[in-house]
């Protein structure tokens, strides 16, 4: 490439420096950060934790007495005739009544065959695995930032090689353009070069209009104004260091889903204890504090007063309700069974998963190494092909083929390290150690 065509290069580098500098420039971290504070799926999930917790308390397994207390007053104004065991009768036109009677009673079970115990344990159970689902609902949507971060990377990376092809198809219309002014090329050339430019031209508006409906995409997710205007960094890190063995380690121990599903396990063991805790005998205690006070105009007493505490205890034992007992119990051994299942079937999918997102990272990997040496053998073409084209020692169609295929090498180079990045990210989020 000749000094006017560098010249320009550089002149729409620093054109795009300088419309970038004017935009915010939101890093991967800002991008995770401001994610985590905004994403409405994981204020949900918060929220459902919340929950958990708020229902994980002795007092909603039972554990703790039902006290409450009571007040009645009630009055009557009646007319009244009473005939008494001698025969006399009474009468008395509103004759009044009062009963007036208030306590505080005390309700506790002490024993439900170990069911409240169980039942304690569920609920911790339960908030455990909304911790969980609150670790799957960050790792998914962080998944999604990194991988619409790194897909607006790559798409920026592809603007840069548009340009560049446009600086080229640049040069190469005004080399056609001077060789027709002094009658050493045709119109036609002139033309095939200027239907190039435009072409070229018209690529780098669709990527660009690519790039804005990308970014509006991780706004959303960042759940922020989606019409906020930033730029993000220019290159593709990939970590070249994952190993299988200990991603499946890992996964083992870390996977939130997989957590989850052993957490629902767990959870289905407690309910079928809770169900065989029907068959054992039930114990309540009772107490109370009561004050009565009642008058009546007519009758042997006309006014009565009581005061004192009320103990006692009750028991219980089923012994027949109609086959209900063994009917729940099958059907929470069933539901156990099934939770068993999807426990192992979902062992199995994570580990496919791993295996065949592995493979892929390991070829992307050295994808990025060939299509990197593809891209300096294209550029090296691409010079030699650009000074023959000056002295008129090549055809227009070589030139744009080796001006295509510096394009397309500069894609297929972004394209491989992207991809390999998507597999690293996948790996990270199946093994559960995707950093946020």
């Amino acid at each position: 490439m000749n000094y006017k065509n560098s010249i320009l290069f550089i002149i729409i580098n620093l054109f795009c420096i300088s419309y970038a500098n004017a935009q915010e420039l939101l890093s991967l971290e800002d991008a995770v950060a401001i994610t985590l504070k905004n994403n409405y799926d994981i204020k949900i999930a918060k929220n459902t934790l919340k929950i958990s917790e708020t229902n994980n308390s002795i007092g909603n397994s039972g554990m703790l007495p039902n006290i409450s207390a009571t007040i009645q007053d009630n009055k009557s104004s009646i007319n009244t005739t009473q005939t008494q065991a001698d025969g006399t009768q009474k009468t008395l036109n509103g004759a009044k009544n009062l009963g007036f009677s208030y306590g505080v009673g005390l309700d506790w079970t002490v024993f439900d065959g170990f069911k409240m115990f169980a039942k304690r344990e569920q609920l911790q159970a339960l908030e455990k695995q909304g911790g969980a689902q609150l670790k799957l609902a960050i790792f998914t949507k962080i998944s999604d930032v990194y991988t619409a971060y790194f897909d607006l990377v790559q798409q920026q990376q592809q603007i840069a090689a548009m340009d560049t092809a446009i600086v080229i198809s640049n040069e190469r219309v005004k080399l056609a353009q001077n060789r027709y002014t002094i009658g050493k090329a045709s119109k036609l050339e002139v033309l095939n070069a200027q239907v190039d430019l435009n072409t070229d031209r018209s690529n780098l508006l669709q990527q660009q209009q690519l790039l804005k409906t990308s970014k509006i995409h991780l706004n959303e997710i960042m759940a922020r104004d989606v019409q906020t205007e930033f730029v993000v960094t220019n290159a593709i890190t990939v970590d070249q260091q994952l190993k299988l063995n200990e991603l499946k380690t890992l996964a083992e121990q870390q996977n939130p889903q997989l957590q989850s599903q052993i957490l629902a396990k767990n959870i289905a063991e407690l309910q079928l204890k809770q169900v065989k805790a029907g068959r054992y005998p039930t114990v309540h205690i009772t107490s109370g504090y009561n004050y009565t006070h009642s008058e009546a105009s007519l009758g042997f007493v006309t006014q009565s007063t009581g005061k004192g505490v009320t103990y006692g205890f009750s028991a219980a034992l089923p012994i027949f309700n109609g086959g209900l007992q063994n009917r729940n119990e099958k059907i929470a051994k069933i539901q156990l069974e099934n939770t068993n299942n999807t426990l192992e079937q979902q062992k199995l999918a994570l580990q496919s998963q791993l295996a065949s997102a592995f493979e892929s990272y390991v070829i992307n990997k050295d994808l990025i190494n060939v299509e990197q040496s593809n891209l300096e053998i294209a550029k090296q073409n691409m010079d030699i092909t650009f000074s023959k084209f000056k002295i008129g020692t090549i055809t227009a169609i070589d030139f744009r083929t080796a001006q295509q295929n510096l394009l397309n090498a500069k894609v297929r180079y972004s394209n491989a390290q992207f991809q390999a990045k998507l597999y690293e990210i996948t790996l990270k989020e199946l093994s559960g150690s995707l950093n946020f």
